[in-house]
């Protein structure tokens, strides 16, 4: 089997972008990306058509295949304000090269897709005063509301700015291996050497393959989160336990958040509320957007959401997650968020389980008919109604309880009884490798990016460490 220079497990953002910078810096490199899904044009999901979760085999559409979990989300690149002297959304990629280098990384990114088709307007970027009068309302209510440009690509778009990302790649002679899982690491005197793959159109009886080279990247994103827990037991691989972020989807009517979505299209609000005082914050608002269905190892459903350029719906939705950290003697937040899942999953029957904030309020379950005649209509109809309160835990939902009451204070409306809460919305990227300076982690040429290793969290922030990744590499 070739031996190739650099081998990244994963064709999220973050990989690509490396692939892409590789290319730009040495065009000898021999470089492979690896898979377990399909080319982006062959992805797509079967509930637009049949108005419920298949469970796609041998993986979801939405979370596998070229350019990740992200293309199927909002497509939103978060990008930041020229007097920030912090980097307040995406992760911690700053914390490893610094505030500064991560902006002209950010930049950098940010000039490829506007290369590749993402649209140049910049949300967030006109109504400078009203956000103003916004963040000090907010703050007045123990509320923080972080405002940054955003550049909007919407769904259906971002499948067709990856591929073009995607055929660029393959003209520049990188080389994909799509629908191939990677079994395992090959470590050596604790030093990476290659990789064991299965070619999933074989049957699961033909030997490994095994492809070399002394320098891998894992790129795996959230969906690989799993996997990488496991790479980490078997081959020792340091790592620190993260925080979990455990929530929900919530869904309500566009006229309720029409300030926020005209004035910055996505507000990131965080608070502490009581009696615990944990962090809680709203995450990947969808103005006119459709909350969506996908599926994780163990056929896990979670649901997440997202919004297009053209097709729009009368509902804005948005995740409130809440993060927990855990001590000793309990060290596997993973594990945790995948028993959540879990439970909520067996409530509803293998489906995302959807509930009125106002059954909530009276101590019952949501019934079909009750969500028939609901004023907010959901946009994912394959959520079965029911209640959340009975798996995602009593702490969870009083945080998210009191999160809601307390921003009802700043957007009226925010807490009407007809709003819809889908459950569960979990983030699994609390897996953080440990890394050094050059992402390397504790195992010699085994490096990490992206969002699966806890280094990011989003499209442009994968995508910048990626780029850092190339030229580290180089």
């Amino acid at each position: 089997m070739k031996k190739y220079d650099v081998i990244v497990v994963g064709m999220g953002p973050s990989s690509i972008f490396f692939a892409y910078e590789m290319m730009k810096i040495n065009r000898n490199k021999n470089i492979l990306l690896i898979d377990q899904g399909k080319r982006v044009e062959d992805r797509n999901c079967p509930i637009e058509s049949v108005k419920k979760c298949v469970k796609c085999k041998p993986f979801c559409n939405i979370t596998s295949g070229f350019s990740g979990a992200g293309a199927f989300s909002d497509g939103k690149l978060s990008l930041y304000n020229e007097e920030d002297d912090d980097i307040y959304v995406g992760g911690n990629l700053h914390k490893y090269i610094g505030v500064e280098k991560t902006k002209e990384l950010i930049d950098y990114a940010d000039k490829i897709y506007l290369e590749f088709g993402a649209d140049s307007k910049l949300e967030g970027t006109e109504y400078i005063e009203e956000v103003k009068k916004l963040k000090e309302k907010s703050k007045k209510e123990d509320l923080t509301l972080i405002d940054i440009p955003i550049r909007h690509l919407g769904t259906e778009k971002a499948h067709e700015l990856y591929k073009r990302l995607e055929k660029y790649l393959e003209e520049n002679n990188v080389d994909m291996l799509f629908e191939t899982r990677v079994d395992d690491l090959i470590i050596e005197d604790g030093e990476a050497k290659g990789v064991k793959i299965t070619s999933l159109n074989k049957k699961e009886t033909d030997e490994y393959n095994e492809i070399y080279s002394d320098k891998v990247v894992i790129a795996v994103g959230r969906k690989g989160a799993n996997w990488l827990v496991d790479m980490c037991e078997k081959h020792k691989i340091e790592t620190t336990a993260g925080v979990v972020d455990i929530g929900i989807r919530y869904e309500l009517p566009d006229k309720v958040m029409e300030k926020v979505n005209k004035y910055m299209y996505e507000g990131k609000f965080i608070g502490r509320p009581g009696p615990f005082k944990d962090k809680v914050r709203t995450f990947c608002q969808n103005p006119s957007g459709f909350v969506s269905a996908e599926v994780y190892d163990n056929n896990l459903s979670l649901v997440n959401g997202h919004s297009y350029k053209e097709r729009k719906s009368e509902n804005t939705n948005l995740a409130i997650l809440v993060s927990h950290n855990f001590t000793y003697p309990f060290n596997k937040p993973i594990e945790y968020g995948r028993n959540v899942a879990k439970n909520l999953n067996e409530l509803g029957n293998g489906n995302v389980v959807v509930q009125r904030l106002g059954d909530i309020y009276r101590g019952k379950r949501t019934w079909e008919e009750e969500l028939k005649n609901n004023s907010v209509k959901p946009t994912l109809q394959s959520a079965v109604p029911g209640d959340i309160t009975f798996a995602l835990g009593y702490r969870t939902m009083t945080d998210i309880l009191q999160f809601i009451k307390t921003l009802d204070k700043v957007i009226e409306g925010f807490a009407n009884p007809d709003n819809l809460l889908y459950g569960p919305e979990i983030k699994f990227y609390s897996n953080k490798l440990v890394i050094d300076e050059k992402f390397e982690t504790s195992i010699k040429g085994l490096y990490s990016i992206g969002d699966g290793g806890g280094m990011t969290r989003g499209l442009m922030m994968a995508s910048a460490s990626g780029v850092q990744m190339a030229r580290i590499l180089k």
